[in-house]
């Protein structure tokens, strides 16, 4: 995808407007709130544009020296911007892309052990610390809303919350079932068993996305009890919450608060019916941008961990890498999301036409 000379003009244009606009202290409310958000979002794609605008520059201004001698000591210059603007070109082609409305939200994590009994509770276990890991890299927070753990220090189930720049945009490709090859401890044979778990990553929503009529939920109230629960207390604390147009259900007991747990439960149907409709909202798009990458459906397998052959292997854009111990730490995980990221991106190019 070429971008023309004068487009590029006019996104600079439409950047110095604004820059002047924030500039003038004349904006207040809604309207400085709208147009810092569209400085914000606009600065990266100007910033690329006049990089574009610079290089092409230079190499008119180089190409139209008469002088023989002047134009012999160009010809090194021509020779790097001609070699190096491509790559800025296909920069600002990327940063030109529709976002995803959701990408700059924090996320809503939620792991559940799959097939293989204790084995898929503990491998569930490793990837919520896989991501702890890999949040820590990016400086993001991670708080857990809930735990369901079993008596081996897996979890059956847990929901967290992670926050921080970018957090949606760089995990929503992690949706999905999450496949384990190696000896469990509980396996005395020593043979190699295959376990799952699933990976729902969902953008968080804010009570503005989503309103909930009260007469639309039924609440229930109960004791909090089960296995592993750190708060388990004899308060009549825990809540579940039915959306009744939906089906919809939400269980929370974890905190001491029947207060905290209906807030919490609330936060966490919110953000499910947002992704609901979200899902419903862009239709054939987005199973068609969803084909590009995975689904994210909780019944694909979309990556598998080796332990004997020290592998992870990513079977939508079919890359292994041998460096397993480092990724389940979270540190190696940028190299799959990146690899991702980028797959997807050209994907869009390409359908755009490039």
């Amino acid at each position: 995808m070429t971008i023309s000379d004068a487009r590029l003009a006019q996104i600079s244009a439409r950047f110095a407007e604004l820059e002047a606009r924030l500039a003038s202290g004349t904006l207040e409310g809604a309207e400085f709130v709208s147009a810092s958000r569209d400085y914000s979002e606009l600065e990266p794609v100007a910033r690329a544009a006049e990089t574009v605008r610079e290089m092409r520059g230079e190499l008119d201004s180089l190409a139209a020296l008469d002088d023989p001698e002047m134009r012999e000591l160009a010809e090194e210059e021509l020779a790097r911007i001609r070699a190096e603007l491509p790559g800025a070109e296909h920069a600002l082609s990327i940063a030109m892309l529709p976002k995803d409305s959701a990408d700059s939200r924090p996320a809503m994590l939620e792991i559940r052990a799959g097939t293989g009994g204790d084995e898929a509770a503990l491998f569930a276990a490793d990837l919520f610390r896989m991501y702890e890991g890999y949040a820590a890299t990016q400086g993001w927070r991670v708080e857990v809303d809930s735990v369901n753990a079993n008596d081996l220090g897996g979890f059956k189930e847990v929901i967290a919350s992670v926050s921080g720049n970018g957090v949606f945009a760089k995990l929503k490709f992690e949706s999905g079932v999450h496949r384990v090859q190696r000896v469990p401890v509980t396996e005395s044979g020593g043979r190699i068993h295959t376990s799952a778990a699933t990976v729902a990553v969902l953008p968080v929503a804010e009570e503005v996305d989503v309103e909930i009529a009260d007469s639309d939920i039924k609440i229930d109230i109960y004791r909090a009890s089960g296995a592993g629960g750190q708060h388990v207390n004899t308060t009549d604390s825990a809540v579940r919450l039915t959306h009744l147009p939906t089906g919809l259900v939400v269980i929370q007991q974890d905190q001491r608060s029947q207060h905290k747990n209906k807030a919490k439960a609330m936060t966490v149907l919110r953000t499910r019916l947002y992704d609901l409709r979200r899902n419903e909202a862009q239709g054939e798009e987005a199973e068609a941008r969803k084909a590009m990458v995975g689904s994210g459906d909780r019944s694909e397998r979309i990556r598998t961990y080796n332990f004997p052959q020290g592998r992870v292997t990513d079977h939508r854009i079919n890359l292994t890498l041998h460096r397993l111990p480092e990724i389940l730490e979270g540190g190696g995980l940028g190299e799959l999301i990146d690899a991702l990221i980028a797959e997807d991106q050209a994907k869009r190019l390409a359908a755009l036409g490039e």
